[in-house]
């Protein structure tokens, strides 16, 4: 264990959580399942383009508004309220990828002090880690809803790094997104990608320090490192 590295952060949506069941409440109120994608790439630059112009948002309350305008082009199977309703129920009933309950009980048991810093709410996260089993070991669970500003900006892994009463340079942030990766590389913190899918890196965004495919090779590569 090194002491230059005590503080793991964790993204949580799709990073932790498996949002693929997302598509079948897509299918469930008679619209597309490929739109749960775009519905939440659509999410996040709303969501980035009210940080960038100094203000902010609710992650639900964007998520239902998005979502009640995809849904209004396709006709869903019930009224409009019913469908948003629905389908943004979903988010609380997702699961954790198979690689992260023992990823993060690795980590934990290594010394590490863990902690999630989402752009959704923390309460996705609580209900998340304790059905599985893993929410003790996180110390604290951050959602930007709490911060000044969404991630990527930096302002965001600050209030993290004061939560934790630590310096940015002292925490690894692990994500799937590049986004997430590249924000936090120009914040000062380290970067760890995992990168489930075999995806190209994007090179206009800061390179991660550590690449993994599965959350359970992060505590072996951590250690080779330091």
């Amino acid at each position: 264990m090194t002491t230059a590295l005590p503080v793991i952060v964790f993204d949580v949506n799709e990073t932790l959580s498996d949002m693929s069941p997302m598509g079948e409440r897509f299918s469930e109120v008679g619209a597309p399942a490929e739109l749960a994608k775009l519905w939440f790439a659509t999410l996040l630059r709303d969501g980035f383009a009210l940080t960038a112009s100094g203000d902010s948002g609710s992650f639900a309350a964007i998520g239902a508004d998005v979502l009640r305008h995809l849904l209004s082009e396709v006709e869903p199977d019930r009224g409009l309220d019913a469908a948003v309703e629905h389908v943004m129920a979903g988010l609380a009933g997702l699961g954790l990828h198979p690689d992260v309950p023992a990823g993060v009980r690795a980590l934990s048991a290594a010394g590490f002090r863990l902690m999630t810093l989402s752009n959704g709410p923390a309460q996705i996260a609580e209900k998340l880690f304790s059905e599985a089993g893993i929410r003790d070991e996180f110390e604290v669970l951050l959602s930007v809803d709490d911060a000044p500003v969404w991630k990527p900006a930096r302002a965001s892994y600050e209030y993290a790094a004061t939560a934790a009463a630590t310096m940015m340079s002292a925490m690894l942030l692990v994500a799937v997104h590049p986004w997430d990766i590249h924000g936090a590389a120009r914040a000062g913190l380290r970067t760890a990608w995992l990168n489930r899918t075999g995806a190209a890196y994007p090179g206009y965004f800061e390179a991660p320090e550590f690449t993994i495919t599965a959350l359970t090779d992060l505590p072996a590569v951590v250690a080779a490192t330091d």
